[in-house]
């Protein structure tokens, strides 16, 4: 597989915050470059500048009480990225340090992946595994109104939920289905994601849960398949990835390098030549050519509909579950010369296929509805998706008749669907030459 030196690619479900990813500078060509011409910076027009410094002067000469210089300064730039989309945002020196240690898997606060709203709540992406949020039972696609009983800031909307470990909060939240909004305590905690979990499902059948994509997810993901191997051949592998936010491209590539022989895994595409990227799998499959289910549902975002768009389209697997979350955007972290950063949306991601899910996601070939639909009772997400979110890119197939948002699917209903479908051994591609059944290293 081939990685680009000069970019590392972000696909995160979330716009600040995020829980899986890392700061990497990015080289832009030089201005005197014909073929990175795009890159020069654009020129401001004076007119533009003089309205900025009226609206600037009016704001510090008028305003009801005095501003400071830095903090309107500040609200201006992120003001900049506001409009762009939900996923381009402003770090400060915190806010960016923050960003990096959470690539590891390690730091204190709640196992939340969240989404700031225009009205400054905070929607849940979802909760990850074995972390106080989750233990509480906050769901994917809940709201947040509240933290403490304090209403939630524009400029630091979730800073409260990280502090001391031992700590206690309150949220108030909003959920579908519930007429009000309801409170839930929860005691702050070091979260150490263990973003691969595995198990035998019975004799033959392996399942690995990956909740989200950190710098060791690869490895991992390794790790625990050939120890799922050592208990004897497997005839089958259901790979859960429910709610998983996405993460680092990479490790989402290394996950799908690993159970594809061949084929392109992903490409992306921007406005410069940097953001061009294009990954394709080595020889040699690790799972050796035994069927494979992907389990899905509206909370996989980002880099886990990466890894199922390219086992689906290489016909490595069979995708079960529910119409995935829809984000085919790119970011980017920018680091400033002062410490901060700034995370842009610079490219669109592409599956082997070369269809983007922007704003549309992937469609299981075999549908689950949750548990819920049974009943009366609403189901959780009929209106979550990316497609949903103020401001959001435009995508290719975006509004296409019949077009629903998924579900997200709890429980151990659908896995016990995800066997059921493996277990037809349904013909994949990976019919392997003996020359290429070698393990990958």
């Amino acid at each position: 597989m081939r990685f680009p030196l000069v970019l590392s690619l972000l696909l995160l479900s979330t716009p600040a915050w995020a829980q899986d990813a890392a700061t990497v500078p990015v080289e832009v060509a030089s201005s005197d470059d014909p073929e990175g011409a795009e890159t020069a910076p654009s020129r401001v027009p004076l007119d533009e500048i003089r309205r900025y410094v009226a609206v600037f002067n009016a704001v510090k000469d008028a305003y009801v009480e005095p501003v400071d210089d830095k903090k309107l300064m500040h609200s201006a730039i992120r003001g900049l990225l506001l409009d762009l989309d939900p996923h381009s945002t402003y770090f400060d020196r915190e806010d960016a340090a923050d960003f990096d240690e959470r690539a590891t898997g390690a730091y204190d606060g709640v196992g939340l992946e969240l989404l700031q709203q225009p009205d400054n709540t905070l929607r849940v992406i979802a909760p990850i595994d074995d972390t106080p949020a989750a233990r509480a039972g906050i769901r994917a696609g809940d709201v947040i109104v509240a933290i403490d009983g304090k209403p939630i800031s524009a400029e630091d909307g979730m800073a409260p939920l990280r502090g001391a470990p031992g700590s206690s909060l309150v949220l108030t939240l909003e959920r579908e289905g519930r007429p009000a909004p309801f409170d839930l305590s929860l005691t702050r905690e070091t979260i150490r994601v263990a973003s691969v979990r595995s198990r035998l499902l019975e004799t033959g059948y392996g399942y690995v849960r990956i909740s989200t994509f950190q710098a060791d997810t690869g490895a991992d993901f390794q790790r625990h398949l050939d120890k799922l191997q050592a208990s004897g051949k497997l005839q089958g592998l259901v790979l859960d990835l429910r709610s998983n936010p996405g993460g680092l491209l990479t490790s989402a590539v290394q996950v799908a390098d690993d159970l594809l022989d061949k084929g392109n895994i992903v490409s992306t595409r921007g406005r410069i030549a940097v953001s061009d990227a294009r990954f394709d799998a080595t020889p040699g499959d690790r799972l050796h050519g035994a069927p494979l289910v992907v389990l899905v549902d509206a909370g996989s975002a980002s880099a886990s509909e990466v890894l199922a768009g390219a086992l689906r389209d290489n016909n490595r697997a069979r995708v079960v579950g529910s119409r995935t979350f829809g984000k085919g955007s790119v970011q980017t972290v920018l680091p400033l010369d002062n410490g901060d950063s700034v995370k842009l949306t610079t490219a669109r991601y592409y599956t082997p296929s070369g269809k983007s899910i922007q704003a549309s996601g992937i469609v299981p070939d075999v549908v689950l509805r949750p548990e819920q639909a049974l009943s009366a009772a609403p189901t959780i997400g009929s209106d979550y998706s990316e497609a949903t979110l103020p401001g959001h890119l435009r995508g290719e197939d975006e509004g296409a008749e019949g077009f629903r948002a998924g579900d997200v699917l709890e429980g151990d209903q659908p896995i016990a669907a995800a066997l059921a479908e493996l277990k037809k051994k349904l013909p994949v591609s990976a019919q392997l030459a003996p020359a290429s059944r070698e393990r990958k290293r």
